[in-house]
């Protein structure tokens, strides 16, 4: 697992079907108590089979929760306003185009992973690198079966408004799709290059890596984020640190409310070092995994 297209994986899209392992007792589930209530932290996956069973530990954190915080609110998502801000972001100026950003080599090894993948490359010609990239993978990931729609945000979202509990946004989709926007062109294409060339070895990646995710075994997924943040240091502290130190004063309010919460970010926010969970414990709060 020593490429970037798979820790970037552990960030924003999720695991291979399969069942988790029966008895399991850990899970990348923590806890920590407030004055009054408790805060759960959820480790997410967006991208999962339909099939997939979610172990009974995150459904009783849902359960015990009155109100969910993930990384943006998801419930209030307006579709005409995610497809501006998106094609706003996503797509180059006027007048320019992927290929001529690339080159000609590079372009056409793109678009023949486009149509491996199942679009046409014609329609990525216009988008920026990072949105190129992102695109790839997601559609690979759909290609080996996963769906957003059966991501944990996703699943929670609908089980949420059904329950009617509120759902609160750490930072809003222009914030999010904004830092991958504004990564400087010579890391957006290194992105979009790993994409195109790593895609093909992505399904047994990130088995490996989301074997460790279902087995709550933080060292593991620590260590991924870990070399990757030595490779890419520039990529790595805009996506992760810099984010966790923003949310942290976020979550830490939490704990002087009367409900219960439980906050879903990314997996990658939760090990390692300055990550959500030790920035936590450098404050003195006592944090238990599930």
């Amino acid at each position: 697992m020593k490429n970037l297209l798979v820790a970037l994986c552990a960030l924003w899209l999720g695991p291979l079907p399969g069942a988790f392992a029966a008895g399991q007792q850990q899970h990348s589930l923590w806890s920590l108590k407030g004055k009054t209530n408790t805060v759960y932290l959820l480790g997410s996956v967006h991208f999962l089979s339909e099939s997939e069973q979610l172990p009974a530990a995150l459904d009783a954190a849902y359960q015990d929760s009155e109100v969910l915080l993930m990384e943006i609110d998801m419930d209030d998502l307006d579709p005409v306003e995610t497809q501006q801000i998106t094609l706003e972001l996503g797509l180059l100026p006027a007048g320019e185009t992927l290929e001529q950003h690339l080159g000609k080599p590079t372009y056409a090894r793109l678009s023949e992973r486009a149509q491996e993948v199942g679009i046409d490359p014609a329609l990525l010609n216009r988008f920026q690198p990072w949105f190129a990239a992102m695109t790839l993978v997601q559609l690979q990931l759909m290609k080996m079966g996963l769906a957003p729609t059966s991501g944990i945000e996703q699943r929670f979202t609908t089980q949420a408004m059904a329950d009617q509990k509120p759902i609160h946004g750490l930072e809003t989709l222009r914030e999010q799709l904004g830092m991958l926007a504004g990564l400087p062109d010579r890391q957006q294409r290194e992105f979009l290059l790993y994409s195109i060339e790593d895609t093909e070895r992505m399904s047994e990646e990130i088995d490996e890596l989301l074997s460790a995710w279902r087995r709550g075994d933080s060292k593991a997924l620590a260590a991924l984020l870990a070399e990757g943040f030595e490779q890419y240091p520039d990529l790595y502290r805009p996506l992760t640190t810099d984010r966790n130190r923003r949310w942290l004063g976020q979550v830490e309010a939490l704990l002087d409310d009367r409900e219960d919460y439980l906050v879903v970010v990314g997996t990658l926010h939760l090990v390692g070092k300055d990550s959500l969970i030790e920035l936590l414990q450098a404050k003195g709060h006592k944090i238990v995994q599930h």
